[in-house]
């Protein structure tokens, strides 16, 4: 059952997907659609999961689940994790690959592998300060708290 993100409590479990290039308006209609649509069918156990999403920065898919209702289950995740795998082929993106940081540079929002952001970090490219997107995030508590924070405030913090 799709919910609106906003009204979902704030131990809701939550899912980053983040993409290695920005979405095109059109694109962001068409992937609201989609979502919309998944997360309307999306079940557990034939029992509706209520969630919600929102497309941040037009390079984050985030969806948040209320399992004090219905918790996912292995196939309720896996039907995701397949849904989003549609989208990475349809969209020629990335958006599981978790080898890869995302952190702001000014207003535009950069996309490195690991390894560079680790010799971005050792050529004092990125510093303490530099604001990066915290993927790891398990709720929507975090996700409001935790997510956008200076490097210093994440795990990207062992590599400055």
């Amino acid at each position: 059952m799709l919910v609106d993100f906003d009204t979902l409590p704030e131990e809701s479990r939550v899912w980053i997907y983040q993409a290695n290039r920005t979405f095109t308006d059109t694109e962001i209609r068409e992937l609201e659609t989609k979502l919309d649509e998944f997360i309307r069918n999306w079940t557990a156990h034939g029992s509706d999961l209520h969630a919600g999403f929102k497309i941040m920065y037009k390079r984050f898919i985030v969806i948040a689940l209320n399992q004090s209702l219905n918790k996912a289950t292995g196939c309720s995740i896996d039907a995701s994790v397949n849904f989003i795998q549609q989208l990475e082929k349809e969209y020629n993106v990335d958006l599981l690959d978790k080898m890869n940081v995302s952190y702001k540079q000014g207003e535009f929002i950069a996309y490195k592998s690991l390894i560079d952001f680790k010799k971005m970090a050792k050529d004092k490219a990125v510093s303490q300060n530099t604001i990066v997107f915290n993927n790891l995030v398990t709720n929507i508590a975090e996700f409001n708290e935790n997510w956008e924070v200076p490097a210093k405030d994440s795990w990207h913090s062992r590599f400055l």
